[in-house]
Protein backbone atom coordinates (compact mmCIF):
# COMPACT_ATOMS: atom_id res chain seq x y z
CA UNK A 1 0.00 0.00 0.00
CA UNK A 2 2.62 2.47 1.12
CA UNK A 3 4.27 1.88 -2.50
CA UNK A 4 0.89 2.76 -4.42
CA UNK A 5 0.47 5.65 -1.92
CA UNK A 6 3.95 6.66 -2.92
CA UNK A 7 4.07 6.46 -6.59
CA UNK A 8 0.26 8.42 -6.52
CA UNK A 9 1.27 11.14 -4.46
CA UNK A 10 4.48 11.44 -7.13
CA UNK A 11 2.27 11.37 -9.49
CA UNK A 12 -0.29 14.02 -8.50
CA UNK A 13 2.70 16.66 -6.97
CA UNK A 14 1.85 19.06 -9.89
CA UNK A 15 -1.51 19.21 -8.87
CA UNK A 16 -0.81 19.83 -5.12
CA UNK A 17 1.58 22.98 -5.92
CA UNK A 18 -0.72 24.47 -9.25
CA UNK A 19 -3.78 24.21 -6.95
CA UNK A 20 -2.22 24.86 -3.74
CA UNK A 21 0.09 27.81 -5.09
CA UNK A 22 -2.64 29.53 -6.69
CA UNK A 23 -5.49 29.38 -3.54
CA UNK A 24 -2.17 30.25 -1.44
CA UNK A 25 -1.85 33.22 -3.88
CA UNK A 26 -5.19 34.49 -3.88
CA UNK A 27 -5.20 34.11 0.29
CA UNK A 28 -2.26 36.82 0.04
CA UNK A 29 -3.84 38.48 -1.92
CA UNK A 30 -7.22 39.10 0.41
CA UNK A 31 -5.08 39.63 3.41
CA UNK A 32 -3.71 42.86 2.00
CA UNK A 33 -6.76 43.69 0.88
CA UNK A 34 -8.63 44.07 3.96
CA UNK A 35 -7.40 46.89 5.99
CA UNK A 36 -8.75 48.88 2.65
CA UNK A 37 -11.52 47.18 2.59
CA UNK A 38 -12.30 48.06 6.37
CA UNK A 39 -10.45 51.80 5.92
CA UNK A 40 -12.75 52.54 2.58
CA UNK A 41 -16.21 50.56 4.52
CA UNK A 42 -18.52 53.09 3.26
CA UNK A 43 -17.37 53.21 -0.45
CA UNK A 44 -17.62 49.33 -0.37
CA UNK A 45 -20.57 49.52 1.56
CA UNK A 46 -22.70 52.19 -0.83
CA UNK A 47 -20.91 49.92 -3.99
CA UNK A 48 -22.17 46.71 -2.58
CA UNK A 49 -25.91 48.07 -2.05
CA UNK A 50 -26.10 48.57 -6.25
CA UNK A 51 -25.80 44.84 -6.58
CA UNK A 52 -28.87 42.99 -6.15
CA UNK A 53 -29.68 40.62 -3.07
CA UNK A 54 -30.16 37.55 -5.37
CA UNK A 55 -25.87 37.84 -6.59
CA UNK A 56 -24.71 38.86 -3.25
CA UNK A 57 -27.01 35.64 -1.32
CA UNK A 58 -24.43 33.66 -3.18
CA UNK A 59 -21.46 35.04 -1.56
CA UNK A 60 -23.05 34.80 1.68
CA UNK A 61 -25.85 38.04 2.08
CA UNK A 62 -24.17 41.24 3.10
CA UNK A 63 -25.08 41.72 6.61
CA UNK A 64 -21.63 41.33 8.54
CA UNK A 65 -19.00 41.83 5.47
CA UNK A 66 -16.96 44.68 7.45
CA UNK A 67 -16.73 42.02 10.37
CA UNK A 68 -13.62 39.40 10.44
CA UNK A 69 -15.30 36.17 9.52
CA UNK A 70 -17.59 38.03 7.49
CA UNK A 71 -15.09 38.97 5.34
CA UNK A 72 -13.51 36.20 5.15
CA UNK A 73 -16.58 34.13 4.39
CA UNK A 74 -17.73 36.75 1.47
CA UNK A 75 -14.18 36.79 0.11
CA UNK A 76 -12.88 33.08 0.10
CA UNK A 77 -15.08 30.50 1.81
CA UNK A 78 -18.07 31.19 0.39
CA UNK A 79 -17.53 29.93 -2.80
CA UNK A 80 -14.21 28.12 -2.28
CA UNK A 81 -16.13 25.06 -1.85
CA UNK A 82 -17.40 24.97 -5.20
CA UNK A 83 -14.35 25.16 -6.82
CA UNK A 84 -12.49 22.55 -4.30
CA UNK A 85 -15.41 20.31 -3.92
CA UNK A 86 -15.53 19.72 -7.84
CA UNK A 87 -11.89 19.33 -7.69
CA UNK A 88 -12.02 16.79 -5.28
CA UNK A 89 -15.33 15.10 -6.87
CA UNK A 90 -13.07 14.71 -9.89
CA UNK A 91 -10.08 13.39 -8.00
CA UNK A 92 -11.82 10.74 -6.31
CA UNK A 93 -14.16 9.43 -9.80
CA UNK A 94 -10.86 9.10 -11.35
CA UNK A 95 -8.89 7.19 -8.23
CA UNK A 96 -9.89 3.89 -9.51
CA UNK A 97 -12.57 4.14 -12.20
CA UNK A 98 -9.93 6.30 -14.96
CA UNK A 99 -7.62 3.22 -14.65
CA UNK A 100 -10.33 0.54 -15.00
CA UNK A 101 -11.81 3.02 -18.85
CA UNK A 102 -8.39 3.48 -20.09
CA UNK A 103 -7.67 -0.14 -19.42
CA UNK A 104 -4.67 -0.52 -16.94
CA UNK A 105 -6.37 -1.70 -14.05
CA UNK A 106 -6.35 -4.70 -14.84
CA UNK A 107 -2.85 -5.09 -15.23
CA UNK A 108 -1.97 -3.34 -12.26
CA UNK A 109 -4.01 -5.50 -10.64
CA UNK A 110 -2.41 -8.62 -12.28
CA UNK A 111 1.34 -7.81 -10.23
CA UNK A 112 1.04 -9.14 -6.53
CA UNK A 113 -1.17 -6.36 -5.01
CA UNK A 114 -4.40 -6.74 -3.17
CA UNK A 115 -7.41 -5.01 -4.34
CA UNK A 116 -7.71 -3.61 -0.53
CA UNK A 117 -3.76 -2.44 -0.62
CA UNK A 118 -4.59 -0.55 -4.06
CA UNK A 119 -7.92 1.05 -2.75
CA UNK A 120 -6.90 2.39 0.45
CA UNK A 121 -3.47 3.65 -1.15
CA UNK A 122 -4.91 6.11 -3.59
CA UNK A 123 -7.65 7.13 -1.60
CA UNK A 124 -4.69 8.41 1.30
CA UNK A 125 -2.75 9.70 -1.49
CA UNK A 126 -6.29 11.63 -2.50
CA UNK A 127 -7.01 12.29 1.64
CA UNK A 128 -2.94 13.87 1.70
CA UNK A 129 -3.21 15.62 -1.66
CA UNK A 130 -6.55 17.79 -0.20
CA UNK A 131 -4.67 18.31 3.23
CA UNK A 132 -1.49 18.92 1.11
CA UNK A 133 -3.54 21.94 -0.81
CA UNK A 134 -5.19 23.03 2.27
CA UNK A 135 -1.81 23.61 4.13
CA UNK A 136 -0.42 25.83 1.35
CA UNK A 137 -3.54 27.85 1.26
CA UNK A 138 -2.98 28.60 5.17
CA UNK A 139 0.28 29.32 4.74
CA UNK A 140 -0.86 31.80 2.23
CA UNK A 141 -2.96 33.49 4.91
CA UNK A 142 -0.70 33.31 7.95
CA UNK A 143 2.84 34.46 5.43
CA UNK A 144 0.48 38.00 5.34
CA UNK A 145 -1.53 37.89 8.50
CA UNK A 146 1.07 40.12 10.75
CA UNK A 147 1.11 42.93 8.27
CA UNK A 148 -2.71 43.13 8.14
CA UNK A 149 -5.50 44.78 11.48
CA UNK A 150 -6.97 40.70 11.64
CA UNK A 151 -7.35 40.04 15.19
CA UNK A 152 -6.83 36.30 14.54
CA UNK A 153 -3.76 34.36 15.14
CA UNK A 154 -2.65 31.89 12.67
CA UNK A 155 -4.02 28.98 14.55
CA UNK A 156 -7.35 30.33 14.23
CA UNK A 157 -6.82 31.30 10.82
CA UNK A 158 -6.42 27.57 10.08
CA UNK A 159 -9.82 26.55 11.36
CA UNK A 160 -12.01 27.33 7.95
CA UNK A 161 -9.69 25.18 6.14
CA UNK A 162 -10.06 22.29 8.68
CA UNK A 163 -13.95 22.77 7.92
CA UNK A 164 -13.46 23.17 4.29
CA UNK A 165 -11.29 19.45 4.33
CA UNK A 166 -14.19 17.48 6.33
CA UNK A 167 -17.02 18.76 3.87
CA UNK A 168 -14.33 18.10 0.56
CA UNK A 169 -13.80 14.91 1.92
CA UNK A 170 -17.26 14.29 1.76
CA UNK A 171 -17.86 15.00 -1.87
CA UNK A 172 -14.46 12.86 -2.59
CA UNK A 173 -15.34 10.05 -1.02
CA UNK A 174 -19.02 9.94 -2.71
CA UNK A 175 -17.66 10.47 -6.05
CA UNK A 176 -15.43 7.88 -5.29
CA UNK A 177 -18.47 5.15 -4.16
CA UNK A 178 -20.69 6.14 -7.25
CA UNK A 179 -17.38 5.60 -10.08
CA UNK A 180 -18.04 1.79 -8.32
CA UNK A 181 -21.76 1.64 -8.41
CA UNK A 182 -21.82 3.74 -11.95
CA UNK A 183 -21.16 2.93 -15.53
CA UNK A 184 -18.59 5.32 -15.75
CA UNK A 185 -16.33 7.61 -14.16
CA UNK A 186 -18.27 10.50 -15.97
CA UNK A 187 -21.49 9.47 -14.25
CA UNK A 188 -19.98 9.54 -11.44
CA UNK A 189 -18.22 13.47 -11.52
CA UNK A 190 -21.37 14.59 -12.51
CA UNK A 191 -23.95 12.69 -9.80
CA UNK A 192 -21.35 14.38 -6.84
CA UNK A 193 -21.05 17.93 -8.62
CA UNK A 194 -24.76 17.86 -8.90
CA UNK A 195 -25.49 17.55 -5.59
CA UNK A 196 -22.85 20.16 -4.31
CA UNK A 197 -23.74 22.47 -6.72
CA UNK A 198 -27.84 22.02 -5.52
CA UNK A 199 -26.89 22.27 -1.85
CA UNK A 200 -24.71 25.05 -2.58
CA UNK A 201 -27.87 26.72 -4.24
CA UNK A 202 -29.70 25.84 -0.51
CA UNK A 203 -27.92 27.40 0.92
CA UNK A 204 -28.25 30.70 -1.33
CA UNK A 205 -32.03 30.53 -1.24
CA UNK A 206 -31.52 30.33 2.48
CA UNK A 207 -30.53 33.98 2.91
CA UNK A 208 -33.57 34.81 0.49
CA UNK A 209 -36.39 32.84 1.74
CA UNK A 210 -36.13 31.12 5.23
CA UNK A 211 -39.25 28.98 4.50
CA UNK A 212 -36.93 26.28 2.96
CA UNK A 213 -34.68 26.41 5.99
CA UNK A 214 -35.94 23.17 6.75
CA UNK A 215 -34.72 21.46 3.59
CA UNK A 216 -31.31 22.98 4.09
CA UNK A 217 -30.38 20.51 7.00
CA UNK A 218 -30.50 17.81 4.26
CA UNK A 219 -27.46 19.67 2.35
CA UNK A 220 -24.14 18.54 3.21
CA UNK A 221 -23.01 22.41 2.91
CA UNK A 222 -25.17 23.15 6.02
CA UNK A 223 -22.44 21.23 8.09
CA UNK A 224 -19.90 23.72 6.85
CA UNK A 225 -19.61 27.04 8.69
CA UNK A 226 -17.02 28.63 6.49
CA UNK A 227 -15.34 31.99 7.33
CA UNK A 228 -17.10 31.82 10.70
CA UNK A 229 -15.00 28.69 11.77
CA UNK A 230 -12.47 31.26 12.95
CA UNK A 231 -14.41 31.98 15.65
CA UNK A 232 -14.43 27.50 17.00
CA UNK A 233 -15.48 24.54 14.80
CA UNK A 234 -18.61 23.20 15.64
CA UNK A 235 -16.92 19.40 16.38
CA UNK A 236 -20.07 17.57 16.45
CA UNK A 237 -20.59 18.57 12.72
CA UNK A 238 -17.00 17.66 11.96
CA UNK A 239 -17.68 14.37 13.29
CA UNK A 240 -20.60 13.42 11.64
CA UNK A 241 -19.13 14.96 8.29
CA UNK A 242 -16.30 12.26 8.76
CA UNK A 243 -18.97 9.14 9.74
CA UNK A 244 -20.62 9.98 6.52
CA UNK A 245 -17.05 9.92 4.48
CA UNK A 246 -16.30 6.44 6.48
CA UNK A 247 -19.88 5.28 5.15
CA UNK A 248 -19.08 6.25 1.31
CA UNK A 249 -15.81 4.69 1.91
CA UNK A 250 -16.84 1.29 3.26
CA UNK A 251 -19.49 1.76 0.69
CA UNK A 252 -16.70 2.27 -2.35
CA UNK A 253 -14.62 -0.90 -1.00
CA UNK A 254 -17.02 -3.52 -0.48
CA UNK A 255 -17.58 -2.83 -4.21
CA UNK A 256 -14.21 -2.46 -5.14
CA UNK A 257 -13.40 -5.86 -3.73
CA UNK A 258 -16.23 -7.92 -5.35
CA UNK A 259 -16.83 -6.21 -8.87
CA UNK A 260 -15.82 -7.07 -11.93
CA UNK A 261 -12.70 -5.26 -13.17
CA UNK A 262 -13.49 -3.94 -16.74
CA UNK A 263 -10.74 -4.19 -19.60
CA UNK A 264 -11.47 -0.64 -20.88
CA UNK A 265 -13.89 1.73 -21.90
CA UNK A 266 -17.11 2.69 -19.69
CA UNK A 267 -19.82 -0.33 -18.60
CA UNK A 268 -23.79 0.21 -19.55
CA UNK A 269 -26.40 -0.45 -17.10
CA UNK A 270 -27.65 -3.92 -17.31
CA UNK A 271 -31.36 -4.07 -17.38
CA UNK A 272 -32.24 -7.98 -18.02
CA UNK A 273 -35.72 -7.09 -19.51
CA UNK A 274 -33.81 -4.74 -21.45
CA UNK A 275 -30.77 -6.64 -22.42
CA UNK A 276 -31.88 -10.20 -23.25
CA UNK A 277 -29.53 -11.97 -25.76
CA UNK A 278 -31.23 -12.95 -29.16
CA UNK A 279 -31.81 -16.66 -29.25
CA UNK A 280 -30.66 -18.29 -32.32
CA UNK A 281 -32.74 -18.20 -35.70
CA UNK A 282 -33.97 -22.03 -35.94
CA UNK A 283 -33.51 -23.21 -39.68
CA UNK A 284 -36.61 -24.12 -41.29
CA UNK A 285 -37.33 -27.79 -42.32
Amino acid sequence: MWTILRYALKRNLPQILGWGIGMAALAAYLMVLYDTWVAQKAQFASLLEAYPPELMAAFGGTADLFTEPGFLNFTFYSYIILIVGIYISSVGSGLLAEDEENGRLDLILAHPVSRTALFFGRLLSMVLSLAAILTLTWVGFAAFLPSTSLEVNSSEMALPLIDLFFISLVFGTFALALSMFLPSRRMAVMLSSLVLLASYLVKTLVTLDENIEKIQEFSPLYYSKGGYAIQGLNWGWILGLLIVSLVFILLGWQRFEHKDIRVAGEGSWRIPLLWQKTPPAQSGG
